[in-house]
């Protein structure tokens, strides 16, 4: 039995065997992985009786249920209006160039990954930024490049 097979087991077994326990399994697995593989998707439908292609459109739906590998520390830029008005792209661009990445990439090293989310919930503190689980509100081009390189730093980067 791979290693997959037993999170998602122990997962299950947690959070029950019904279609409610879908997006909690799948949060978890994100949790403990990173990512959700193919592999991973396929042995939560088949624990979970579901269609592997309602496991996989479930995941593909929601932003942060990533399906391909990402980087340690995961940036996430909030895309709304309201941040595009406050300066989004200059933060974006800071990012990009002191990164050297584009939006959707993941540095060389894998301790990067540069998003855009839809909404992170702080539109009146715009332009918002997430790392990992950390809300970074009221950014400027500047404080956003500072905050990447104290986490570059605490990775020993």
């Amino acid at each position: 039995m791979s290693k997959i097979d037993l999170l998602v087991k122990g997962l299950v077994e947690q959070h029950g065997k019904t279609r409610n326990s879908l997006m909690p399994v799948l949060q978890g697995l994100v949790q403990q992985e990173r990512f959700l593989s193919e592999e991973a998707m396929l042995v939560v439908a088949r624990e979970l009786d579901l269609a592997a292609a309602e496991v996989y459109g479930t995941a593909s739906f929601y932003t942060f249920l990533d399906t391909v590998p990402r980087g340690k520390n995961i940036v996430r830029v909030c895309k709304t209006i309201t941040c595009h008005m406050k300066g989004k792209e200059d933060i974006v661009n800071a990012i990009e160039n002191t990164l050297k990445i584009r939006t959707g990439e993941t540095t060389h090293d894998k301790k990067f990954t540069l998003l855009t989310a839809n909404c992170l919930g702080w539109c009146h503190k715009g332009p918002v930024m997430l790392v990992n689980d950390e809300i970074y509100p009221d950014l400027t081009p500047q404080k956003a490049i500072e905050i990447i390189e104290e986490y570059a730093t605490l990775n020993g980067h």
